[in-house]
């Protein structure tokens, strides 16, 4: 009997602090309406710089260091914004890139790959095709 009455407390306790965790995204959604504002930012100077070259691919920790925040909460908080976590974020934001350099220039992949923080093209390849459906040569031919 205490058994049951100890896992109804517990259970009952979690689902307080769950609703509670939950809550602080919508009390504070006006105070991060530009956080996605201020994530395009920070990857727009990171791909400008020579970051990208030296740092590789921007990552989920990076972004969460340059909001002065846990990776963990920037991913639930973009999450309860956007529908979309930062890895997926950074990822759709270097597709973006990759298809403007893919359609307007005639840097081969592999340079492409290397100016967005790839070690290995393949990689570039692989998480290009995940997104687009297509491969990067195949992006690149509706356009010549």
């Amino acid at each position: 009997m205490s058994h049951n009455v100890i896992i109804s407390q517990i259970e009952l306790l979690l689902n307080y602090a769950q609703r509670f965790y939950n809550r602080q995204f919508l009390t504070r959604k006006q105070n991060y309406s530009s956080l996605t504002d201020r994530i395009d930012q920070l990857l727009e100077d990171y791909f400008n710089s020579d970051k990208a070259l030296n740092a590789g691919v921007p990552t989920v920790n990076y972004l969460a260091d340059q909001l002065h925040m846990s990776a963990s909460y920037l991913s639930d908080l973009l999450r309860k914004l956007t529908g979309q976590n930062t890895q997926q974020i950074i990822h759709d934001k270097m597709i973006y890139r990759a298809k403007n350099k893919l359609s307007a220039t005639a840097l081969s992949i592999s340079e492409i790959a290397f100016e967005l923080g790839f070690e290995q093209p393949q990689s570039f390849s692989r998480l290009f095709k995940l997104k687009t459906k297509q491969s990067p040569q195949q992006y690149r031919a509706q356009f010549n």
